[in-house]
């Protein structure tokens, strides 16, 4: 059966089309409101890149898949790209301010990623996550999701709260709206890991029910309005704990401590003869 993580390239088109981009502001909150060097995990077809680049961020795009990165270059040629997965980074130790992670975290080995993540931010850097979810509070939208299928990215950010490697987790939420139409919900549907690795007729059908619910709640050429929240945490790495050959480095050149052998030291003894 399919990796579900890696089913996407298969779709690229659809997903590229139907995937939401982030709000601005999200961008900003994630990496920060000054240009700054970001590492991007799991960046896909560059939905979340484009607006840190717009934003004047100096980012490295990565993601596993061949043929999600390549669209991804198509869109942006002058963003540096690498295929790889997020437990085996390829750049130096302490190279980045911020590494950001849109849709994605939740398909890492976290074991692997958040050590390799720590390896490579500077002191001080940030983990940042994002996950654009439908709001499910409307009864309609909630319907949605049943027929398309659930949003597997609920508490994803976990592993980020309980490492050892990060401090305090911030969160922030952003909402803002996506136009759907009869194309492009489609398109949506193809763009999830779950219907992505189905079956010819099992796809076909699924579309079927897709394109019933729109014609239920659509409104024709005018599309339907679905509304999003960009649901966003963020921490600072932890300073490391000085390892023990540091310590000793330390106390070997420490200064000599002052003993007081019982004299007046502040006394200057002047010889008048």
């Amino acid at each position: 059966m399919t990796d579900p993580s890696r089913s996407f390239g298969g779709v690229v088109d659809a997903y590229d089309r139907a995937r939401p981009t982030y709000p601005r502001e999200a961008a900003a909150w994630l990496a920060g409101e000054q240009p700054t060097t970001v590492l991007e995990l799991g960046a896909g077809t560059g939905k979340l890149t484009s607006v840190l680049v717009d934003l004047g961020h100096d980012v490295h795009a990565t993601d596993p898949d061949e043929q999600m990165l390549g669209r991804l270059q198509e869109h942006l040629p002058d963003v540096r790209a690498s295929v790889a997965g997020a437990e085996d980074i390829p750049a130096p130790d302490a190279s980045y301010d911020v590494v950001v992670v849109a849709q994605a975290f939740h398909w890492f080995d976290h074991d692997r990623a958040l050590p390799e993540i720590a390896r490579v931010l500077k002191p001080g850097g940030r983990l940042a996550l994002v996950w654009n979810e439908r709001d499910e509070r409307i009864p309609w939208v909630r319907r949605l999701g049943t027929v398309i299928g659930t949003q597997e990215q609920l508490a994803s950010h976990e592993p980020l709260v309980t490492s050892p490697l990060f401090g305090f987790v911030e969160e922030r939420e952003f909402r803002h709206w996506q136009v759907v139409d009869r194309r492009s919900i489609q398109d949506l549907a193809l763009s999830r890991s779950n219907v992505a690795v189905l079956g010819e007729a099992e796809r076909a059908a699924k579309l079927a029910e897709v394109l019933a619910f729109y014609d239920d709640y659509g409104r024709g050429m005018d599309g339907m309005q679905l509304p999003l929240r960009a649901s966003c945490f963020r921490a600072t790495l932890v300073d490391p704990p000085a390892r023990a050959g540091d310590q000793a480095d330390a106390e070997d050149a420490a200064p000599e401590p002052v003993t007081d052998d019982g004299s007046d030291a502040d006394v200057l003894l002047i010889d008048f003869r």
